[in-house]
C-alpha cells in the first residue's frame, strides 16, 4: 500500500504542523495557562489519521518538545503544574499514534478488497489482444464513477470462424444491475460468436440472454432496461466490414490518409436502419440487416459510447468527435487514436463526466511489404 500521505494535497498534510506550530507560539504568549493545549492535541490526532507513521511521531515529539522548552522557559519544568503540561502532551502524541496504526490497518484491508474488486471487474471485461491478423486493437475505459474500472459499457472482440466479430454496447442505468447485464451480455456474445453464422442471428441470441435474465429482476428493472449495441464483423479474406446497429451510435471510419501525411479524413458511418436496442424484441419489430463497407489497409474503425458522443463542454455544446479529432492526425495506430479522442474529449468537458466512456480502436494493418501507411 502506498503512504497516504502522497495520497492527500499539500495544504492537507502541513495542517498538523501548522496547529503545532500555532499551538506552541500561542502558549509561549500566555505562559500562565496555556491555550494552544487544545490546538498541539488537534495536530497530533491530526497527524495520526492524515500522515504515515514517521511522520506522526515527529509531530508528536515537536510538540513534546516545545512543551519541554516552555516549560523551562517559565520555570514549571519539574514542577507538579510541568509534569501535567508534558504528560498530557504526550498522551496526546500517543493517541495521535494509536489513531495512525488503526487507520493504517483498515487502508491495508480496504486495498486487499479493492484489489479483489479490481480483479473482478477485469474479469468481466478483459482487454482485447492488441493485433488479431492484420487488425490491431487498442480500448480504453473511463468509468464515471469513482473507484470504479467498469460500469453500463462493454466493448469485446472475438476471433470466430466467420471471422474478428467486436461489440460496444451501452446498459441503461448505472450500478450493480449495469454491470450484472454487462456480464451477461459478453459472456452471450463471447459463446454466441462462434456458433452462429451472421449478425442478426447473433444479436437475436443476445436478447434472448438478456431476456432470460431479465426475469429474475424486478418489473421496474425489467421494463425500463435495455442495452444499445453495436456489432461489427470482419470477414477473412476481405477488405472490409459489415455493422449491424441496434439502437446505438454509429461508429466513425479515419482514412485512408491522403497523400502528403495529412489528417485523415473521419466520417461517421450512421446505419441506414438502427434498428431498436438489445431488450425491445417484445415491440415485434424486425431486426435489419447487416450493412457492409469497404475497410482498407491504414483505416482506422471508431467504436464510441455516448460517453463519447454526449459529452458536453460549459456552453452545453455536444462532443463531436468528426470535429474534434479531423485535426489531431495523422495516426500511426488505434492507440494514438484513442489516446487523442480520450484527452480531446476531457478538455472539452473540462471535468468529470456524467456517464461511462468507452471506446474501441481497430486499425486494419497493410500486407507485410505493401507500402501503405499503418
Amino acid at each position: 500500500m502506498a503512504p497516504r500521505s502522497v495520497q492527500w494535497p499539500p495544504y492537507v498534510r502541513v495542517a498538523p504542523w501548522l496547529l503545532t506550530v500555532g499551538g506552541l507560539v500561542w502558549n509561549a504568549l500566555d505562559p500562565t495557562d496555556y491555550w494552544g493545549d487544545p490546538m498541539l492535541a488537534a495536530a497530533a490526532v491530526l497527524a495520526g489519521a492524515l500522515l504515515v507513521l514517521g511522520d506522526t511521531v515527529a509531530v508528536g515529539a515537536a510538540n513534546a518538545l516545545g512543551i519541554l522548552v516552555l516549560s523551562a522557559r517559565d520555570g514549571s519544568l519539574g514542577t507538579r503544574a510541568g509534569f501535567l503540561e508534558l504528560g498530557n502532551t504526550v498522551f496526546a502524541a500517543l493517541l495521535g499514534i494509536a489513531v495512525n496504526r488503526v487507520v493504517a490497518r483498515h487502508g491495508r484491508r480496504l486495498e486487499r478488497v479493492r484489489s479483489v474488486a479490481e480483479a473482478a471487474q477485469r474479469a468481466v471485461l478483459p482487454e482485447p489482444p492488441a493485433r488479431v491478423g492484420r487488425l490491431s486493437v487498442a480500448a480504453c475505459y473511463r468509468a464515471a464513477q469513482d473507484e470504479a474500472l467498469i460500469g453500463g459499457d462493454a466493448y469485446a472482440l472475438q476471433v470466430t470462424p466467420y471471422g474478428v466479430r467486436g461489440l460496444i454496447a451501452d446498459v441503461r442505468g448505472k450500478g450493480l444491475h449495469a454491470v450484472g447485464a454487462v456480464s451477461v451480455l459478453l459472456g452471450a456474445f463471447r459463446e454466441g460468436s462462434h456458433r452462429l453464422p451472421d449478425l442478426v442471428a447473433l444479436a437475436d441470441a443476445l436478447e434472448d440472454s438478456l431476456l432470460r435474465e431479465s426475469e429474475r429482476m424486478s418489473e421496474e428493472l425489467r421494463l425500463e432496461g435495455f442495452i444499445t449495441a453495436l456489432l461489427v464483423e470482419f470477414p477473412p479474406g476481405e477488405e472490409s466490414v459489415r455493422t449491424l446497429d441496434c439502437g446505438h451510435p454509429g461508429p466513425y471510419l479515419l482514412g485512408p490518409y491522403p497523400p502528403g501525411g495529412a489528417a485523415p479524413r473521419v466520417r461517421r458511418l450512421d446505419a441506414a436502419d438502427p434498428g431498436l436496442p438489445l431488450g425491445m424484441g417484445g415491440l415485434g419489430v424486425a431486426r435489419p440487416l447487416p450493412e457492409g463497407r469497404p475497410f482498407p489497409a491504414g483505416c482506422t474503425l471508431l467504436l464510441v459510447t455516448d460517453g463519447v458522443t454526449e459529452a458536453r463542454d460549459a456552453a452545453g455544446e455536444f462532443y463531436d468527435p468528426v470535429l474534434g479529432l479531423a485535426p489531431l492526425g495523422p495516426f500511426t495506430g488505434p492507440g494514438e487514436v484513442l489516446d487523442a479522442l480520450v484527452a480531446d474529449v476531457e478538455r472539452w468537458t473540462g471535468g468529470p463526466r456524467d456517464d461511462d466512456m468507452a471506446v474501441l480502436a481497430i486499425t486494419r494493418r497493410a500486407e507485410p511489404g505493401a507500402d501503405s501507411r499503418r
